[in-house]
Order: structure tokens, then sequence, then C-alpha cells
């Protein structure tokens, strides 16, 4: 099993980006976006069930959307009116229909002027 997340980079402050994560070997049941800023414990950001339910941190409500490809095996994060808090390296997480879970490596985001 592999997660293939991509996306991240260095956007100004109210840019947007879009994060991606791709699995191969197993199917997503649940797929969630966490992120962990320097000293910070890792959070949950947003996720998405296999019916499109999504559920958001209080801190990215209305700026973030997650979102999947069930076709693709893919889920997205579009985030828009970052903020310099949003910096931090954001992980993949997905759950398999067995309820594994797998981690994909993290993606570095930073929103600086």
């Amino acid at each position: 099993v592999q997660l293939q997340a991509s996306g991240g980079g260095l956007v100004q402050p109210g840019g947007s980006l879009t994060l991606s994560c791709a699995a191969s070997g197993t199917s997503i049941n649940v797929g969630n976006w966490y992120r962990q800023a320097p000293g910070m414990q890792r959070e949950l950001v947003a996720s998405i069930t296999r019916r499109g339910s999504t559920n958001y941190a209080d801190s990215v409500k209305g700026r973030f959307t997650i979102s999947r490809d069930n076709a693709k095996n893919t889920v997205s994060l579009q985030m828009n009116s970052l903020k310099p808090e949003d910096t931090a390296v954001y992980y993949c997480k997905v759950e398999s229909n067995l309820w594994i879970t797998y981690w994909g490596q993290g993606t570095l985001v930073t929103v600086s002027s």
C-alpha cells in the first residue's frame, strides 16, 4: 500500500493550494488530512467518508474543502484564503474498508510573504 501526497509549497497569505493524495494497493474508505506545525501536535484538518460526508477543524471551516474521486482513488484538499498559521506539514491518512490505517508522507505547506 502506498499513499502519494503532493501539492505542497510556498504561498503568500490569502493564496490557495490544492493537496492531493493518491492511494494504491487499497481502497479509500475514509480519507483524512492532518497537519503538524513545528512544536505542535498533529491535528485533524478534514475528513471525508466514502459517501462524501465531510468534517472540518473549526480553524479551516469555510476556507478548506476536502473531496475525493473514488474512480481515481484519490483524496484532495483545496485550501483557500491561506494564513501564516496554516503553515505545517500536511499528511494524508486513509482508512481502508477493513479499517486499517495508512499514512502518507508529509507535504510541506508554507504560508509566508
